[in-house]
This record gives C-alpha cells, structure tokens and sequence, in this order.
C-alpha cells in the first residue's frame, strides 16, 4: 500500500486495538464523517488525515476547525465536488467538537443551537428557523414526498415536543416499549424539520447527546455506519398514503433503535424501505434471530423451491471479497482497492464472479450490468456470512 494511502484514517484500526482516548476520539469521528451520507456527501482526504492528527494527540478540535477553513480559503486548484467536500469538512469537524462534550441543553433553544453549531461556518441560516413551506421528493417514496410542519407552527411544535419529552417517566416500563417511545420522539422532532437544511444531520445529533444524558451508552457505530437508513427510516416512519395504502410505518425507526438500544441485530439496508420493495427485501432480517438459516433459506429459494447452495463457502477468494463489501455498496474498482488487487481480469474471474454465481453477491443495477453507477452489495446469504465472520 502506498504512503498516501496509509495516511487516510483507518477508524476501526483506532477502535479496535487504540487507547481508550484514542477509541473514543475515533467513534466520534467516525459517527461524524458517516452522519454526511445523509445527504450523500464525503468527506476529503486531508479531512481524514487532520482527523488522525487530533486523534493522535498532536492537535486539538479546534486547531482541527481552523486548518480545514484554512485549507479551503487558501486552495487554488478547484475540483468539481469541492463545495461538498467543503460542507462535509466542517460539518464533521463541527459535529466531532460538539459530541466531544458530555452535555445537552435540553430545550427548543439548545436543538436549535445544535444546527447552529453544527453549520457554523456552512449555512448563513445556521440556527435559523425556515420561513417558508417545502417538500422533498424520496426516492423510498417513488418521488413522493413526507408532509413536513408548515413554517408557521415550528417553534410551538418544537417547544410541545421536547416538553412532553422531558415530563415522560422511563420508570418501570419495559424495554419494548422504551423503544418505542424514543423512536416517536425523534420521529415527531425529525417530521417538523424545523431549518432550511441539515435536519437529520441536527437531530441525530441531538439525539445522542439527550441519549446520553439520560443514562444510555450509545453506541455511535449504528450512526456512523447506518445514517442513510437512519433518515429513509424517519422518512416511513413519517409518511401515510391512503390511496396506495400505506399507513405510518414506525417498524424500521424502531428497529434502528432496537439495534442502537438492545444490541440487536436487525440488517439495516435501505431496499427494505422502499414502498414497493422487491420480493428480495420484503423481510427485513435480524441476524440475533436463532432461526436465522431457516429465514436466509426462505429468501434464497429458487423458483423451483429449491435452496440455491448451502449458506456457507470454503472458497477463500469469495470470504475475503464478502468481508471486503461489509454494508457497504462498492464499485468494482473500490473492491479492487479494498482487496489491494491490480488485474481486473482476475479480480473478476477469481473474485466477483463466484460469488455472484454462489448467491453471495448481487448487482445495485441487475437489469443494467453496465449501469454508469453500477455497485455491489451482499445478498441476504452473504450477509449471514458477514456478520459470522465478525462473531
């Protein structure tokens, strides 16, 4: 591997075998660079290397915030995806400053500082309230849109919200229920989306900390890694359609929560929340589940009822390409470069191609193999390889 390669930031090193500081310090940043995918941005690699630095010791949070506004205020060659290279930088540097901190401000006034804090230096509406109505089109939702609180209502709604949260008792209720609780809370609060821009990034940072402070460990890897499911699962969570019959769908928020919470084991892929999911990911798997096999075998039966293979391989090549892909949707250059493989020839033949053909892996783009976006991603078969491999 090249030194350049060494020097972007490998968090699950840190947090495997790093000292406690150095682990905790490596969570948050992790947690803060997954939390841009919400709105499908990336961080750069000088972000990535500034990290290790604060990581390491050498600098603090806030020499890290000022070395990215410096780098961008000082960058003369421009590139094409700089302005949210820019955003995700600072965001994440923002984001890593203010979970570093114990401490929440419990009110509608310290939720609106978050997004404040969280976009200085980002939005010029950064703690500004929106002043107008708007809609998002999802793709979960086939172009339709969640119907978010009129402008005029936001502070009241906020205010109500967070109100009733902070009078709610935890005492004596089960852990189910808890569960559900929390996931209508943040559901309510995500659903007024109170600002112009940033609101998921806003309340799952709000979101940790009042967890937090309330007695929960919370574990950031969920939000590092699942942040993207995170928002299309506040996005169910919040949208009813009569005529295609479709009612607010909570199931996969709690779920989140449930792996957040209760180290549950529920897959958290986005196809399972699409509206019209293919038969595929109509069943959202838990991979706690004892009868998991028997579920994988359901979802990997062939038209002639037969099962494809058996769940597991002895092929090498194909464990080190499933281990490789994770959760994650991968091009085929980036498993190339995961596996520090060079011959696309024999990355295909040797790698790809038997695990597609054993049901380990599919196509992002089945119907088009040469999609310009074309990825790879572990089928429900893989996964149950994935996660025995991590055990």
């Amino acid at each position: 591997m090249d030194q350049k390669k060494q020097n972007i930031l490998d968090f699950d090193e840190y947090i495997r075998q790093g000292e406690p500081s150095k682990k905790e310090k490596a969570s948050i940043w992790q947690t803060a660079i997954g939390l841009q995918a919400v709105d499908g941005l990336k961080t750069s690699d000088y972000l990535k290397e500034t990290a290790r630095k604060h990581i390491e010791g050498e600098i603090d949070i806030d020499e890290v915030r000022l070395l990215v506004k410096t780098y961008y205020q000082s960058k003369t060659l421009r590139e094409p995806d700089d302005d949210g290279k820019q955003e995700a930088d600072k965001v994440s540097a923002n984001i890593t400053k203010i979970l570093s901190s114990q401490t929440v401000d419990f009110s509608t006034g310290g939720y609106i500082a978050i997004h404040r804090r969280v976009f200085e230096g980002v939005f010029k509406h950064a703690g500004k309230l929106r002043d107008y109505d708007i809609t998002k089109r999802e793709w979960i939702l086939d172009g339709d849109t969640v119907n978010y609180l009129n402008w005029e209502d936001l502070h009241r709604a906020i205010d109500y919200d967070i109100e009733h949260e902070r009078t709610f008792s935890y005492r004596g209720i089960s852990s189910d229920d808890m569960v559900v609780h929390i996931s209508h809370f943040v559901s309510g609060l995500w659903q007024i989306h109170a600002f112009a821009e940033g609101n998921t990034r806003t309340t799952a940072v709000f979101t940790i900390l009042y967890l937090r402070s309330i007695g929960f460990a919370v574990n950031n890897d969920l939000f590092a890694r699942h942040s993207w499911y995170f928002r299309n699962a506040l996005v169910r969570a919040n949208y009813k359609n009569a005529l295609l019959g479709i009612d607010y769908t909570p199931i996969y928020l709690d779920r989140f929560f449930r792996n957040l919470l209760l180290a549950e084991q529920w897959d958290l892929r986005n196809r399972y929340l699409h509206i019209h999911a293919t038969d595929e990911w109509k069943v959202q798997l838990n991979f706690a589940d004892p009868a998991i096999e028997t579920q994988v075998e359901d979802k990997c039966r062939t038209s002639a009822g037969q099962v494809q293979d058996k769940l597991h391989t002895d092929n090498a090549n194909i464990k080190r390409l499933i281990v490789a892909i994770g959760n994650k949707e991968l091009s085929v250059k980036k498993m190339m470069d995961a596996l520090e493989l060079k011959g696309r020839d024999n990355f295909l033949n040797l790698y790809l191609k038997p695990a597609i053909n054993e049901g380990y892996i599919r196509l992002l783009y089945p119907d088009s193999p040469r999609h310009p976006r074309q990825r790879y991603l572990l089928t429900a078969k893989g996964m149950v390889l994935y996660n025995a491999h991590n055990d």
